[in-house]
C-alpha cells in the first residue's frame, strides 16, 4: 500500500504468490545490477576525473578472472530465473485433475460465461472458493485478452481458436476481470467482476434460474437437430466415426499422422471438417461455419466430451457385414 493506494492486486489464487515471487525476484536482480552500475560509474567518474585534460589512461590488457566472473555469474543468475520461471509456467498451464469447466466468448465489448450446468453470465463470473476452475474461451470478432489480476492469469482470446486459463480461488469476495488487449473504441469498458463464493453458496446460486438445461443437454439436442446422429453412430457403422469414448484419445488421420481429440479438435471438426480427415473415412461432412454460434459450438464440444463415458463402440472391422444394404459413403467426422 502507498498512502492507502494498493500497488498490486490482492493475491486471491493458489498461483498468485508464485507469480509475485518470480516478479519480485526479477525486479530485485535487475535493480541490484542497475544500481551497482550507476554507483560504479559515479565513483569512477569522480575518482579518475581529469581537470587538466592532459592525462592519458594506462594500457589495459584485460583480466581473465574478471571476464570469467562477469560471464559466469550472470549465466548462473539467468539460468536460476529460467528454471524458476519454467516451474511457475507449467503450474499455470497445467490444470489439476477434476477441474470445473466454464466456457467463455469474448466480443466487443463484453465477456459471456457459460457454466456446464446451464447457467450463463455476461461480464460476471461466479466461482467456488478452493476448487480449480478452467475457463476455455475464444473470440467472435477481434483479438481480446481475458485477464484476472487477482488470480495472476491471462491469455489471449483469438478468433477461430480456443485458449484457456485455470485458477483456484483462495479468498471469498469480488475481483476484477479485464480485456487486456486493445480491441476498439470501447476497450476500456470491456470489464467485469469475478464473484468467489463459499462452495455451498455457489451450489445454491448455480441451481437457481437455470433455463434450457445443462450444456451437455443443449449439445445433445443440437447433435440431433443438426442430424449429426445420423452419421456418427455409437456402434461404429455410420458414415462418420463413432464419438463414444473418443474424447481425450489420439485419432489417426488419413494423412498418416495423429491428433489428440480435445476441445480445439472438436471445434475445428465442426467448422472446418476437411482440415483433418479421420483415417478410413471420406471428406463428406459439410461445414457448419456460420450456421452455429460459438455458444452452440461449445455445447456440442461439451456433449462430445460427455460421450467418453459411453460403451466402447464396435469398430468397423468388427462390425458384421450387411450385404442386403448398399454401402453408404463414409464421412470424415
Amino acid at each position: 500500500m502507498l498512502s492507502g493506494i494498493p500497488l498490486f492486486p490482492v493475491q486471491a489464487s493458489t498461483v498468485a504468490p508464485d507469480v509475485d515471487r518470480l516478479y519480485f525476484l526479477i525486479i530485485a536482480v535487475t535493480s541490484f545490477f542497475a544500481i551497482a552500475t550507476v554507483i560504479a560509474v559515479a565513483i569512477f567518474a569522480i575518482k579518475y576525473r581529469d581537470d587538466s585534460g592532459e592525462k592519458v589512461g594506462a594500457q589495459i590488457h584485460g583480466s581473465i578472472p574478471l571476464e570469467l566472473a562477469w560471464s559466469v555469474i550472470p549465466f548462473i543468475i539467468s539460468m536460476g530465473i529460467f528454471v524458476y520461471a519454467t516451474v511457475v509456467f507449467f503450474e499455470i498451464v497445467r490444470p489439476p485433475a477434476e477441474t470445473m469447466e466454464i466456457y467463455s466468448t469474448g466480443k466487443r465489448w463484453m465477456w459471456r460465461f457459460q457454466h456446464v450446468d446451464g447457467k450463463s453470465e455476461i461480464n460476471e463470473l461466479h466461482v467456488p472458493k478452493g476448487r480449480p476452475v478452467r475457463v476455455t474461451f475464444t473470440s467472435e470478432d477481434v483479438l481480446h485478452s481475458l485477464y484476472f489480476p487477482a488470480f495472476r492469469v491471462k491469455a489471449d482470446a483469438i478468433p477461430g481458436r480456443y485458449s484457456s486459463v485455470w485458477f483456484s480461488a483462495t479468498k471469498v469476495g469480488e475481483f476484477h476481470l479485464f480485456c487486456a488487449e486493445y480491441c476498439g473504441t470501447n476497450h476500456s469498458g470491456m470489464v467485469g467482476r469475478v464473484v468467489v463464493m463459499e462452495p455451498t453458496e455457489y451450489e445454491t446460486w448455480l441451481t437457481g434460474n437455470v433455463s434450457g438445461g445443462s450444456l451437455v443437454q443443449r449439445g445433445e439436442r443440437l447433435f440431433s437437430d443438426l442430424a449429426c446422429n445420423t452419421c456418427h453412430l455409437s456402434d461404429g457403422r455410420g458414415r462418420g466415426p463413432s464419438l463414444a469414448r473418443k474424447f481425450g484419445a489420439p485419432e489417426r488421420l488419413a494423412s498418416g499422422g495423429t491428433v489428440p481429440i480435445d476441445e480445439a479438435y472438436v471445434r475445428e471438426s465442426i467448422l472446418m471438417p476437411q482440415a483433418k480427415v479421420v483415417d478410413g473415412y471420406q471428406p463428406l461432412m459439410p461445414t457448419f461455419q456460420g450456421l452455429v454460434s460459438e455458444e452452440s459450438v461449445m455445447a456440442l464440444v461439451e456433449y462430445v466430451k460427455s460421450l467418453r463415458n459411453q460403451d466402447t463402440p464396435v469398430s468397423r472391422a468388427e462390425a458384421p457385414e450387411e450385404p442386403a444394404k448398399p454401402t453408404a459413403p463414409q464421412e470424415n467426422r
